[in-house]
């Protein structure tokens, strides 16, 4: 069964097929650098870090010391984890792989 989004939008839509198109790392910087603000590319990046510590069983505290994420991000993403779309979990299993 395909996974329905409750945000799917046109707009969305373009957004991921433009995403699809970069084939590297190169161009994974030269797009985020001109769609996102620095704060908002390592804000991603420390979501990612904290969902990929999570999944390694640290505990709040080890992961809010090595990444210096307030507590209420930690929980937020804990939550994605366990109820949210599994789109952390895919990555992250993709990721391990590699």
């Amino acid at each position: 069964m395909a996974y329905k989004s409750k945000f799917k939008s046109k707009e969305i839509e373009g957004l991921f097929e433009a995403i699809l198109t970069l084939k590297n790392e190169e161009d994974c910087y030269r797009f985020f650098e001109d769609v996102c603000t620095v704060n908002e590319i390592r804000a991603i990046a420390q979501r990612l870090q904290v969902a990929k510590l999570l999944n390694e069983k640290k505990t709040y505290t080890e992961i809010e010391n090595e990444t210096k994420a307030s507590t209420a991000t930690i929980s937020r993403i804990n939550k994605c984890l366990l109820y949210g779309a599994d789109g952390y979990k895919l990555v992250l299993e993709r990721l391990a792989g590699k």
